[in-house]
């Protein structure tokens, strides 16, 4: 009986009917599904392109791993945990780094920023070379102390990597009382000469980082040699990054966190988690609205068909099988619709991606020409599934109002 039920549902929807609007109307319905089908799927891959983008510019400063205290600012790189991951085979490098806001001042011009103290393996945890946008990478050159700052605070503090004036950093002394006839007397003082600055096309680095050498930031922070805010690591391996991370993890015990890319930034990921879910939410009610052609083509279709109605309960089909004829019609034209829809989307988006057909523009201010696109198959199963769900639902009203008495 199932086999008889699918075959009559699918005769239904390709036959003549005995109006031509139920067939315009039933078109309209598969159109409608398919438009929203492949808008959902556009609309997804792009945000997972430029998820992906920026994912990509954070982890050409990113390291791998991070390794962070779980309470306070500051770490000690000479416990016996820490010691050990030196001795460890599957890490490469890993770089100390001390991070506190500071003052600096150059010329006329002040602003606070992010003062990030690195040692030399700094450039073996971040992709440092390859993000400077003007001059180049140094925080030593073997006789003064450098610094490589973002593109954004250059432009505040009116430097460039050209320029051959001290910049002057301050930060408030961690010992000893304030000295309220000199306030200055209260502050460490430190001078470095720029080398070049960085973009990363993120504000939170382009406007606020500073990079100075590891030995400074101690000494403007009055914090010894084993002191260090965090630790980079770079495995030597990729592969196995939250095998690495967890056993890390067990090693350091509950006094530390190892944080992974994501959750380094994770404030971000769960805000773009957060669109994407409204953004599906958005596409769901307009396939919501959609699905209500269908109820409208599959009423219509169930007035057409009373006569068959009539006949098929002659032949000894009952009311529950009728009723699942019609339900199998309505979704049918769903389905078809999904079916369109999914092929479509892909196909637009990959042509996206490979022909670059919808521009962003051109120049400095753009980090990519094109719009991204990123296609995932996940996504593609969500958007069936809700397609087919709520075609499903929609053909259940009109085919449980059918009635043979």
């Amino acid at each position: 009986m199932p086999n008889l039920e699918s075959h009559i549902a699918w005769r239904y929807l390709f036959s003549k009917k005995g109006h031509n609007a139920i067939n315009i109307v039933s078109g309209i319905s598969a159109a409608a599904v398919a438009v929203v089908t492949a808008a959902m799927i556009c609309v997804l891959s792009v945000m997972n392109g430029f998820g992906t983008v920026v994912e990509h510019m954070f982890s050409e400063f990113d390291p791998v791993l991070l390794v962070v205290p779980a309470e306070g600012a500051t770490l000690r790189t000479d416990t016996a945990p820490i010691v050990s991951l030196y001795a460890r085979e599957d890490i490469e490098a890993i770089s100390m780094q001390l991070e506190q806001t500071a003052l600096i001042r150059y010329k006329d011009h002040q602003t606070p920023a992010r003062v990030m103290g690195v040692d030399s393996l700094f450039s073996q945890t971040a992709h440092i070379d390859s993000i400077i946008f003007d001059g180049f990478y140094s925080v030593w050159d073997g006789a003064f102390d450098r610094v490589t700052m973002g593109r954004g605070l250059a432009a505040q503090i009116g430097m460039n990597a050209h320029f051959t004036g001290a910049l002057h950093l301050y930060a408030p002394k961690r010992t000893g009382r304030f000295n309220s006839l000199r306030p200055d007397l209260s502050l460490n003082h430190e001078h470095a000469f720029i080398a070049g600055t960085f973009a990363v096309n993120q504000v939170e680095y382009d406007d606020q980082v500073l990079l100075v050498s590891l030995p400074l930031a101690q000494r403007l922070f009055e914090y010894d040699e084993h002191t260090a805010s965090a630790l980079r690591i770079q495995p030597k391996s990729t592969l196995k990054i939250e095998d690495l991370k967890l056993k890390i993890s067990n090693i350091l015990g509950p006094g530390y966190k190892v944080l992974n890319r994501y959750e380094q930034q994770a404030s971000f990921f769960n805000i773009l988690r957060i669109e994407k879910l409204l953004t599906i939410l958005l596409l769901v009610f307009i396939l919501l609205i959609a699905s209500f052609n269908i109820i409208g083509s599959l009423s219509m279709l169930i007035i057409d068909k009373r006569e068959d109605i009539r006949i098929l309960s002659h032949l000894g089909a009952d009311e529950a099988t009728i009723r699942r004829v019609f339900l199998l019609e309505g979704w049918f034209i769903s389905s078809l619709g999904a079916m369109i829809g999914l092929i479509t989307g892909v196909l637009l988006c990959l042509g996206q991606q490979h022909f670059g057909w919808l521009k962003l523009g051109s120049g400095a201010e753009y980090v990519i020409s094109a719009y991204p696109v990123q296609v995932q198959v996940l996504d593609i199963v969500l958007v069936a599934a809700i397609v087919l769900a709520l075609g499903f639902a929609a053909a259940l009203y009109p085919s449980r109002k059918i009635q043979l008495s």
